[in-house]
């Protein structure tokens, strides 16, 4: 299958899938959840799906088990929305990209304070 092709139909399922996840999802435990990206294999059998959750561990953890209490739910919306001959099983993945790039700007900002303060002591 062209390459092209499994890209838009990555695109348009990360797009799908949010918009599951915000509107439709009635779980409670589930916050602040947001689709990251979307990786299929080559025939669209199956697809990674890759989550940021923001918040506490605590609720890291109960968004997560209702995403997983939703994986059904989601791939049969999915299935619904996008017309391909098989609807993709889903797996999800925490992305920790976000909170990675959040710890290097945090470094970053540090190393910015402590020269400015060994500048002023000078």
């Amino acid at each position: 299958m062209s390459q092209m092709r499994v890209e838009k139909v990555q695109e348009l399922m990360k797009q799908e899938i949010s918009e599951i996840i915000l509107r439709e999802l009635k779980d409670p435990r589930i916050g602040f959840v947001t689709v990251t990206s979307v990786a299929c294999t080559g025939d669209l059998r199956e697809a990674k799906v890759y989550v940021s959750i923001m918040g506490n561990d605590e609720q890291i953890k109960a968004s997560w088990d209702g995403l997983m209490s939703s994986l059904g739910f989601i791939r049969r919306e999915v299935g619904k929305r996008i017309r391909l001959r098989f609807t993709p099983e889903l797996h999800f993945a925490l992305d920790k990209s976000l909170d990675y790039s959040a710890h290097i700007q945090e470094l970053l900002l540090q190393v910015e304070r402590e020269k400015k303060e060994a500048r002023s002591d000078a």
